[in-house]
């Protein structure tokens, strides 16, 4: 019997009747995922504004190891065969979203491949295992502020904000990309269902390339399910079916050899047997009999032209079974190109603890998972890009394979990860002969904070001073004594300085002498940035004042838009080097030596902190995992690298004085930078005055 039809009817004069001459609007939905602050309060798809969200990238430091070396040092270096100098690489600390847009500028449609590996474990919080000093015992570091944001904040909603989060990225990524472009997204079993519908909706039908599952361990079963033992890798072209590609092919195993090669020529070369026929009847050459057979009584027809058929039979690679059996085309296991690579990879084990290229990081994944994607949607020469960089693996197995790579990451232990990791790599292909290319590290310095500032606050240094001092936990005077003195943390008074200042020498010495009429004992100086070798002056003030002055680094990621709970406010290092001149003949150098360092450990976990202070003041070079020094240091400009040295997983020792034998161009009064990298990836730099005479 057939259904009857009906229409919705009207219970009141204000009431709307639907039926089929007015659908209802849930009848003409299209397929979509929807998300809480996908749409505004009118209805309207919110847009990401990147003309709104770019600003120019700082450049910090550059690096290129081997060719400072060289130079510093008066030896010949080979850039023509060594180095490429087409493109410097890029290593960005910022929110990307800040910074993708920021890269829109200069490289809209110019990036061949993107990989990513956002976060995805709900709730999951970032936690490393860093090594003190040259032994191997290591201390938990607790979760890193930034990475532990990065998690934390993209979760902070629920899985609104996740959605929101990694929507609004994949949507800029899309315009970074080259029309043959494509991205691939590493993703786990809790929202991979989610972000393909994003992927869908970001990039269009027809667009979708793969859908990868890696096995990244080994098999195990959980205790109320089946144990997830698997990560999904989607993979989306820019343009539909204009991407790169390169067919990929995996080794013969012994298994495949043994089962699909299992026939032999007498002198063991092992061969398959394959059909040389095809379906259907042809007119023509192929069509008529050879060696009397005839493939149209059959239904089929040869599928190579009788002479060329001649040529494989004088080549014996036509096997001729026993009467009665076609024959068939020998297939050698030797000429194979190998098994082409499925979307199913479970031929790339995860790394452990054993692993060479282990770096510590918890979500490092291996370099041929990277490889093989890398190899397969990019040429030599093309540029890759990943915005959740983490520990570098990206950009690490780009540079060995010659491509051109920009990353960026929020976290600053990842981005000190990442450059130990490439210098590495640096010294490696030079030292193989192999080439290579420079990067340079940046950030979005004052120009973030101004963003902040502007959209995330009323716009007024005052909300900037409040905002600061809620998160140190402090009080904001109500009728300060000086307009200099902000708020109030126990027994210290608390200074706050601008959002684009630099706290100087000059205004230290105003506000301790503030702080010193006030009658505090303690005053806090709380900045985003230092000048230079500002605790020298602190200390003379303290003898000269009677006071202890505390300088406090506010850490970027109060800035994060769900950040409720406070991040650890670190004070600022104490670092101190000397010069050490040494001369041969008429040939005069220079290296630095570190005479002292006095960490910050407030990131290190409570029960272990007071045995840690008292290594710290003991055996303070234990806590440096990597420094650096620029022999020609110009302020307001980047930090060169003319000589490194970093403790690697392998190899814990670390020297404290510079081998560079720095040689300067001319007599006259140089400056150097010394940058000091904690285990922790909190960075303190001084100046040293240097005398060539």
């Amino acid at each position: 019997m057939a259904k009857s039809k009906t229409t919705s009817k009207a219970t009141g004069p204000d009431e709307v009747q639907y039926g089929p001459n007015n659908p209802h609007p849930l009848s003409t939905l299209r397929t979509e995922l929807v998300w809480e602050g996908k749409y505004d309060e009118w209805g309207n798809r919110r847009e990401v504004d990147a003309a709104d969200l770019a600003m120019p990238l700082q450049k910090i430091e550059t690096i290129d190891e081997p060719r400072a070396r060289a130079e510093a040092q008066g030896v010949l270096f080979d850039a023509n065969n060594a180095h490429l100098d087409d493109f410097r690489n890029r290593l960005i600390w910022g929110d990307n979203l800040l910074t993708t847009s920021s890269l829109l500028a200069e490289f809209r449609g110019a990036i061949d491949l993107i990989y990513i590996d956002p976060p995805f474990d709900v709730g999951a919080d970032f936690s490393a295992k860093v090594l003190l000093g040259d032994e191997r015992e290591a201390i938990e570091k607790n979760a890193s502020v930034l990475e532990f944001v990065a998690y934390r904040d993209t979760w902070g909603k629920g899985s609104d904000s996740y959605l929101h989060m990694i929507s609004s990225r994949l949507l800029v990524m899309r315009e970074l990309l080259a029309e043959t472009g494509s991205i691939w997204v590493h993703v786990g079993p809790y929202v991979s269902h989610q972000v393909k519908l994003i992927l869908d909706e970001v990039f269009g039908p027809g667009t979708a390339r793969a859908e990868i599952t890696w096995q990244r361990t080994s098999a195990h079963g959980d205790a109320k399910s089946f144990g997830h033992v698997t990560d999904q890798i989607f993979g989306y072209a820019k343009a539909a079916g204009r991407a790169k590609w390169n067919r990929l092919y995996v080794p013969l195993s012994e298994k495949h050899l043994e089962t699909e090669y299992r026939y032999q020529d007498p002198d063991g070369r092992r061969f398959s047997r394959g059909d040389l026929t095809a379906a259907g009847i042809r007119r023509g050459e192929t069509g008529k009999a050879w060696r009397g057979l005839n493939p149209t009584s059959r239904g089929r027809h040869w599928a190579l032209p009788p002479a060329e058929l001649d040529r494989l039979d004088d080549e014996k690679r036509i096997y001729w079974p026993p009467k009665g059996v076609w024959p068939r085309l020998k297939q050698y296991a030797d000429e194979s190109l190998g098994k082409p690579v499925t979307n199913l990879w479970s031929d790339i084990p995860p790394l452990n603890n054993v692993t060479s290229e282990g770096t510590g990081y918890e979500t490092q994944k291996p370099e041929a998972l990277l490889a093989r994607i890398i190899q397969a949607c990019s040429d030599e020469g093309d540029l890759v890009a990943d915005f959740f960089c983490g520990s570098g693996t990206t950009g690490a197995v780009a540079e060995k394979l010659g491509r051109r790579w920009i990353m960026s990451d929020l976290g600053r232990f990842a981005i000190h990860t990442s450059r130990k990791r490439l210098i590495d790599i640096q010294r490696s292909l030079h030292k193989d002969d192999k080439p290579y290319r420079a990067f340079d590290v940046f950030n979005l310095g004052r120009y973030e904070r101004q963003w902040w500032q502007k959209e995330r606050l009323t716009g007024a240094d005052e909300d900037h001073r409040r905002v600061v001092l809620e998160f140190y936990r402090a009080e904001v005077l109500k009728t300060p004594t000086s307009p200099l003195l902000h708020g109030r943390k126990g027994p210290s008074l608390c200074h706050v300085d601008g959002i684009d200042g630099i706290l100087t020498r000059k205004e230290i010495d105003v506000v301790a002498r503030a702080a010193k009429e006030a009658g505090a004992k303690e005053v806090t100086c709380l900045a985003w940035e230092f000048e230079m070798d500002l605790r020298l002056e602190c200390n003379r003030l303290e003898k000269e004042l009677g006071i202890k002055i505390k300088l406090i680094q506010i850490p970027r990621e109060i800035m994060e838009k769900n950040r409720t709970e406070p991040p650890p406010f670190l004070e600022v290092a104490t670092l101190e080097a000397k010069p050490v001149y040494r001369k041969k003949g008429k040939t005069k150098t220079v290296d630095i030596q570190l005479t002292k360092f006095l960490p910050s450990l407030a990131e290190v976990p409570t029960k272990e902190i007071k045995a840690l202070q008292e290594r710290a003041v003991k055996h303070g070079f234990d806590f440096i995992d990597f420094w650096a020094v620029d022999f020609d240091f110009q302020h307001g400009g980047p930090f060169n690298h003319h000589w490194q040295d970093y403790r690697t997983r392998k190899d814990r020792s670390l020297k404290t004085e510079s081998e560079q034998r720095y040689q300067y161009p001319k007599k006259g009064s140089y400056t150097a930078c010394v940058k000091v990298v904690d285990i922790f990836g909190c960075d303190t730099s001084i100046t040293v005055e240097v005398d060539h005479e």
